[in-house]
């Protein structure tokens, strides 16, 4: 597949492929090292496109020696099982969103602080920079490990099956799904929203069923999931990016010889810039796409609901969590928060 061609067309519908390429193909000899890598996103996600792709190239160029499958669509269990798995080495490789990594490595939700970043040029100089690397060292402390850098979920917005979220007031009771993530917890929390969390493999059904009015999520999620079929309205928040870092298990990242272990960054790097142009691509497209499905959506101020946010003490409280060092690598890219 062309990286260069790559079309919204092959992302949404040549991927289906994805769970095939990933169970049938095999190599002509045993694989030296046959390891697993698991994801939580739909096989139509340009998370899996982007990751087989990664994984295909690094069959080929260790000559069989490692062979990685995917497991996408939380086909080995949900994220927080995986997270679990991961971590006990039952699974070797793991793409998990920075907001749930917060469950087990608090600092990986830095950068899911309610409007810390205005756009993608905050976001990558800061990932890519002092607090990504601040992240990574955080989760190296840990029996897992970061092994590229973060991939992209996007900036997260608010979908509603009853009420258009236009003003910080409409949240107030707003019966809202977070992902068991205790910085977007809060931070809905802290606007009055009514918000419980929920794993993500739940959530279709939960809004179908109406236990939930509204859920927030990047576009591509709210498409490649089809949740556009159980809600009505998007609002455009961008309230939080989100990002996934591809995870090791420690024990079996170190058991690779140190050439296949610089082959698996190299390639999930690669990987990883053609993922985050994706996201932006499909950002700009789905709402073509999401419209036409009946997705209402709705252009809202951000200042107010940061303003709202800072009339709180949701700042005050995660920097006082994080401790003055973290915060002061968050600050460094997104201005003064708290």
């Amino acid at each position: 597949m062309s990286t260069v061609q790559l079309s919204r067309r092959t992302l949404l519908a040549g991927a289906a492929s994805v769970p095939l390429v990933a169970i049938l193909r095999r190599p002509a000899h045993a694989a030296e090292f046959e390891y697993k890598l698991a994801t939580g996103q739909d096989p139509t996600h340009p998370v899996n496109i982007r990751a087989q792709e990664a994984l295909n190239r690094i069959r080929e160029a260790s000559g069989g020696r490692l062979d990685i499958k995917l497991f996408p669509a939380n086909q080995l269990g949900s994220d927080t099982d995986l997270l679990s798995q991961v971590r006990n080495g039952s699974v070797e490789f793991f793409n998990l969103s920075t907001s749930i990594l917060a469950t087990f490595v608090a600092a990986a939700s830095l950068p899911n602080t309610g409007f810390a970043f205005k756009d993608y040029q905050a976001v990558w100089s800061a990932m890519d920079g002092g607090l990504g690397g601040y992240v990574r060292e955080q989760i190296a402390k840990t029996p897992i490990q970061t092994v590229s850098k973060v991939w992209d979920n996007g900036f997260r917005h608010i979908t509603s099956s009853t009420r258009e979220i236009r003003t910080p007031d409409d949240l107030k009771g707003f019966k809202i799904r977070v992902p068991p993530a205790p910085m977007l917890t809060s931070l809905f929390k802290a606007l009055d929203a009514g918000a419980a969390p929920l794993n993500f493999n739940e959530l279709y059904s939960a809004l179908q069923t109406k236990i939930f009015e509204g859920q927030e999520n990047p576009l591509a999620i709210t498409a490649t999931t089809r949740l556009y079929e159980v809600q009505k309205s998007c609002s455009l928040t961008g309230h939080v990016w989100d990002g996934y870092w591809m995870l090791g298990n420690k024990r079996a990242v170190q058991r690779l010889p140190e050439d296949l272990r610089a082959l698996v960054t190299r390639e999930l790097d690669r990987s990883a810039d053609d993922q985050r142009a994706d996201i932006v691509r499909l950002s700009d497209t789905l709402r073509q796409d999401l419209t036409a499905k009946g997705i209402k959506f709705v252009e809202v101020d951000r200042a107010p609901f940061r303003d709202a946010l800072g009339r709180t003490t949701f700042y005050k409280d995660w920097k006082a969590k994080f401790g003055d060092a973290a915060w002061g690598h968050l600050e460094a890219a997104s201005g003064k928060l708290a």
